[in-house]
């Protein structure tokens, strides 16, 4: 069965919801800052229109008015003459006029504009002497005073509706400028990772080629041997430079990346007698079984050599005493398969199998396990970037139980026809 990754949350995905969201916060409140503002303008430039209107209205109809029986819509009339006879607008509410409004006005002759408020209900009166009469106009503020409630209820309405949508708007525009360099970091992330992973092995088998060489020369082996171990470590420098550049590739956030047409088979037959040494050391046989012809992919050279090497990895270390690589080609496919006769594969693992450092109990069942059986059998890097490789190379990766025991790893890549050049 072919394992897929499922995804899990990164430091970078964590970066970016946090970053998001303190973003969208940020525009929120100054946005929640700006509507205030402007809402307090607002109800403070309707408040002294109101307030003017009102002034106007009160004193227009006292300066004009003949009589009181045809006062301004919502407004009523009260005129006290020089004998203190009074006649009023029908419909004045009880306790109107401002009687005492109209005294002070009638002794000291200055117009005032005073806010009563009768029965729960605030009304503005304006008061002022026009000859021998005191006039006395009174405006009932209650439709003003619903005016300007349902004025701040729309703008608190209206200005919350604004501040959730800038909310929105601001956490989606931030995640869009911060997505660039979440994966920047991402991508610088892995790139340490897996050069980390990648770099130790073809190292390590470059100091060893060099300390094998540096004996020979102080035992005095012959020219051939010399030649030989010179050849190889070149031939190590030139695969690790591979790595590199297949690395870097990897880190590289623009899409497509320059490819060859790659003789699989024989890059299986490098990648297995790179291997030979370290797994004798095990000691481990590694065997390769290939056709005569080609098998021609198109791809990186340096990551499928990676790819291979991983797999080559994984199956040494869990191998008993054997591992076979076998390369073919399956209609339109090349498949290499990499099978050890180790302790197999738990299902409980298939699933994530090919995430970073995934691990599970090595040996199931009532079977005795080994010394080298009892340590878990663990993945680290090496399959997850082998299933990276392959998805960049149009490719699967997948694993099956091997019929004697122990696990296959079969790498699958599109293969090129006798006629394709790449």
């Amino acid at each position: 069965m072919a394992v897929r990754t499922k995804g899990s949350a990164s430091p970078e995905s964590a970066l970016l919801r946090r970053t998001t969201w303190r973003l969208g916060l940020q525009i929120a409140s100054s946005f929640a800052v700006i509507v205030a503002a402007l809402s307090a303008l607002a109800v403070f430039i309707v408040l002294r229109t109101q307030q003017a209107d009102a002034t106007a209205l009160l004193q227009q109809a006292t300066s004009h008015a003949d009589d009181v029986t045809d006062p301004p819509a919502g407004v009523w009339l009260a005129i006290e003459t020089a004998t203190h006879t009074r006649t009023v607008t029908p419909g004045l509410p009880k306790g109107l006029p401002d009687q005492a409004a109209l005294d002070r006005t009638t002794r000291t002759g200055t117009a005032e504009m005073d806010d009563v408020t009768v029965a729960g209900t605030q009304y503005r009166a304006y008061t002022q002497v026009r000859g021998t009469e005191t006039v006395q106009a009174v405006l009932n503020l209650h439709p003003d005073r619903q005016a300007q409630e349902r004025l701040v209820m729309a703008m608190v309405f209206t200005g919350g509706l604004g501040i959730v949508l800038s909310a929105v708007v601001g956490m989606w525009f931030g995640r869009r400028a911060v997505r660039p360099m979440a994966t920047a970091l991402a991508l610088q992330r892995r790139f340490v990772s897996d050069a980390s992973h990648e770099l130790r092995t073809p190292l390590a088998l470059l100091t060893t080629r060099a300390q094998l060489h540096r004996r020979h020369l102080r035992h005095g082996a012959g020219p051939d041997v010399l030649t030989d171990e010179a050849d190889g470590v070149v031939t190590d420098a030139s695969h690790l430079t591979d790595i590199l550049e297949d690395l870097l590739l990897a880190a590289d956030a623009r899409p497509g990346s320059p490819t060859v047409v790659i003789d699989l088979a024989d890059l299986a037959e490098q990648a297995v007698a790179a291997a030979v040494t370290a797994a004798a050391e095990q000691p481990v046989t590694v065997t390769l079984s290939r056709p005569d012809r080609t098998i021609r992919v198109l791809g990186t050279r340096g990551g499928l050599r990676r790819a291979l090497t991983a797999l080559l990895d994984n199956a040494v270390r869990h191998a008993d005493t054997t591992v076979t690589v076998t390369v073919q080609r399956s209609e339109s496919h090349a498949v290499v398969d990499v099978t050890d006769d180790g302790p197999g594969i738990d299902p409980a693992i298939l699933p994530r199998m090919f995430e970073r450092f995934a691990s599970t109990a090595a040996v199931p069942g009532d079977v005795v396990p080994t010394a080298r059986q009892q340590q878990r059998r663990r993945y680290g890097l090496g399959l997850a970037l082998v299933s990276e490789i392959a998805a960049r190379h149009g490719g699967t990766i997948s694993a099956h139980p091997a019929p004697g025991g122990g696990a296959v790893l079969r790498l699958t890549l599109p293969a090129l026809g006798d006629s394709e050049t790449g």
